[in-house]
């Protein structure tokens, strides 16, 4: 594997394990097997390799195809069955986020994978404010599971939570008229 992908592959492990802040050049350079000056050779600096490294996605693809009244639903399965990958991401960012660039890409993470495919979805007047209210609803669930760690929440029946926390972001989604 060449040098800048081992780089890439220890950063991304670490950033994930230890968070950016106790995650060295160093560290980073000796798991990669390589000189800690290849690391800011290859990327300019931690920050900007952390950036380039810890990028979450959400596979919204399920979301596209399902009717807007089971949207509530769906989103909160999707969110919680990509949570292994997309929770580590989410809180290494979370965790970096007193740095600027950092806080920017949460900031940019809130809006690619929350409100842009809420708010391509929502139709008609006050679409922007609902899917902005859903996301915040979506990420203080977030928050619950992955930051704060609510072992009640994390051991729940997740269909349970599911048809529950569905229903509370499916009435922002469709209020009644």
């Amino acid at each position: 594997m060449p040098t800048r992908e081992r780089i890439r592959s220890a950063a991304s492990t670490l950033f994930r394990e230890r968070g950016y802040a106790r995650s060295s050049v160093r560290d980073i350079a000796a798991l990669a097997e390589a000189d800690a000056a290849l690391v800011i050779r290859h990327f300019g600096s931690k920050e900007l390799l952390f950036l380039e490294t810890m990028q979450p996605s959400l596979d919204d693809e399920p979301l596209l195809a399902v009717p807007l009244e089971q949207l509530g639903r769906r989103f909160v399965e999707v969110v919680l069955a990509d949570a292994d990958e997309f929770s580590d991401v989410y809180l290494a960012l979370v965790r970096g986020s007193g740095e600027p660039s950092i806080a920017g890409r949460l900031r940019t993470v809130h809006e690619e994978t929350f409100v842009r495919p809420l708010l391509a979805r929502l139709p008609g007047q006050g679409g922007e404010l609902r899917a902005r209210l859903a996301a915040a609803l979506i990420g203080g669930l977030l928050y619950s599971l992955w930051v704060v760690g609510d072992e009640y929440l994390l051991a729940a029946d997740r269909h349970e939570v599911v048809e529950r926390y569905g229903s509370l972001l499916q009435d922002i989604l469709t209020p009644a008229a």
